[in-house]
């Protein structure tokens, strides 16, 4: 399930307030800037940054 495009504008990292990406694939919304991907479960995004998953180098590498 896909989260509100519109939710997904007001939306930002709660951990540097930047900009989040949604990677359907992975159903996350990554922070570039903290190197951190927020799980979207069923379709609501959990902003929580010890619930966010680490992102490695190469996972960055490949978001650019």
């Amino acid at each position: 399930m896909t989260p509100d495009p519109k939710l997904l504008d007001l939306l930002s990292c709660p951990l540097t307030r930047g900009r989040l990406v949604y990677d359907e694939e992975n159903a996350e919304l990554v922070s570039k800037q903290a190197r951190l991907a927020y799980p979207v479960r069923d379709g609501i995004p959990v902003m929580i940054v010890s619930e966010a998953r680490e992102l490695d180098e190469q996972e960055i590498a490949e978001l650019k």
